[in-house]
């Protein structure tokens, strides 16, 4: 007995994609006059469009086929306000209960623009974990989500931050930890919470003059080395926001998973993580985003470290590249970017560090899937899920053509996602 037939389920008809190119996100060449085919939301085949289409099957007719986008960076508690001061207080002045309300516009707002699966790096109070599992459960709409509750940082570090007054007391907006058993009591209660993955801030750019060295370690060694064995113990990936230098090294050798913005990663680095399978998430339109508003009323060396970082972020990502390292799509929205209505820029810029069109796809499809530990996500293969992105156009010669949502009829799970 089948089970559908079980629980009396109104099979859905089966859909037939036909499409000028099928685009199957692994970085094959593209399929010529395709067809896939659909059923309750999986793949069920992709073939030449002479093979022929069941009877009965819905056809929808497109220009290109291509998996569902996947940002493996975002935040989506927060607005994506350009105002930096805005992501302190953002949280310090709205409730839980409105934060997981406006999380989850955003999941939903997200896959209109393409992007069907998301990574969440930092929430306050777990909401984007109760976010995900109401979207798995049916009781709100929107992007896939994989979370990793709050991130853990030092006393002090990039996402503790003093400057409150003495009387004011914060808690939950992310986990400072000291020492090697705080870093391992940080982890264990994240995952007790329900977290996909942790998070470690690992170092920090100093925005110093001089900039020889424009990147500073937070963490110990001894810390790095307990969060990751512990994160071994537990069996979960970790991620690490990072700036550069040897702390990314260290993190690497120690199992880091995925190493977040990497504005300064030396060859050394890059053939350890490619030897590792280490991913990179280069971020690179959040940095880019700083240079669409003036920076005159920044201090100096702030400037001085944004500027820098614009630059030297391309070797990086050419370094990175060249060692075989595998690059994931990430944006950092929320964080002075908008969601859904920016990230697709994200493959721009990639194309822009040297990937050819199909190499920044399968960062936003197959890679990033991997990277996420979806593995029924990703490509366009028989027994996948049916995240398909419908364009009208062809990326493969112009990729701008996935920012406007224009273009876009975007289908979860075999489902149409409407506005």
């Amino acid at each position: 007995m089948r089970i559908d037939d079980l629980y009396h389920r109104e099979r859905r008809p089966m859909k037939a994609f036909i499409a000028q190119r099928l685009i199957d996100g692994t970085g094959n060449p593209p399929l010529e006059n395709a067809v896939l085919l659909e059923d309750n939301g999986v793949i069920i085949g992709v073939s030449r469009a002479s093979n022929g289409i069941p009877n009965g099957a819905i056809q929808i007719h497109c220009e290109t086929l291509m998996p569902g986008l996947i940002d493996t960076h975002v935040h989506l508690a927060y607005t994506g306000k350009p105002d930096h001061g805005a992501f302190r207080s953002e949280a310090s002045e709205t409730s839980y209960p409105l934060l997981a309300l406006r999380a989850a516009k955003h999941a939903r707002e997200t896959p209109e623009w393409g992007f069907t699966s998301v990574r969440d790096m930092n929430a306050p109070g777990g909401v984007v974990i109760d976010l995900r599992d109401a979207i798995q459960s049916g009781y709100v709409q929107g992007s896939r989500v994989k979370a990793c509750g709050l991130g853990l940082s030092v006393t002090g570090g990039h996402m503790d931050r003093g400057g409150w007054g003495d009387h004011i007391s914060m808690r939950d907006m992310t986990l400072p930890c000291d020492g090697a058993l705080g870093f391992i009591r940080g982890a264990r209660s994240q995952v007790k919470r329900g977290a996909d993955f942790i998070k470690i801030n690992l170092c920090v750019g100093s925005r110093r003059d001089p900039l020889d060295t424009p990147y500073r370690q937070e963490m110990t060694d001894d810390e790095i080395a307990a969060v990751m064995q512990e994160a071994r113990h537990l069996e979960k990936f970790v991620a690490a926001h990072t700036s550069g230098g040897p702390s990314v090294k260290t993190a690497v050798a120690l199992g880091l998973n995925t190493v977040e913005h990497g504005h300064w990663v030396d060859q050394e680095t890059a053939d350890l993580m490619a030897e590792r399978g280490a991913y990179y998430v280069p971020t690179l339109l959040v940095n880019e985003r700083n240079f669409d508003f003036p920076l005159e009323p920044l201090p100096l060396g702030t400037r001085q470290w944004l500027e820098k970082s614009r630059e030297d972020k391309w070797v990086s990502l050419g370094i990175v590249r060249k060692a075989g390292v595998k690059i994931a799509l990430g944006t950092d929205a929320g964080f002075t970017l908008p969601h859904g209505s920016m990230n697709a820029r994200e493959l721009e810029l990639l194309m822009h560090g040297g990937l050819s069109a199909l190499e920044a796809i399968q960062a936003g499809t197959q890679t990033a899937a991997e990277l996420m530990q979806m593995q029924n996500l990703g490509s366009l293969e028989a027994g996948k899920i049916a995240d398909l992105l419908v364009v009208n156009g062809n990326p493969l010669e112009d990729i701008k053509v996935l920012q406007d949502k224009t273009n876009l009829r975007v289908f979860k799970d075999g489902l149409e996602v409407r506005a």
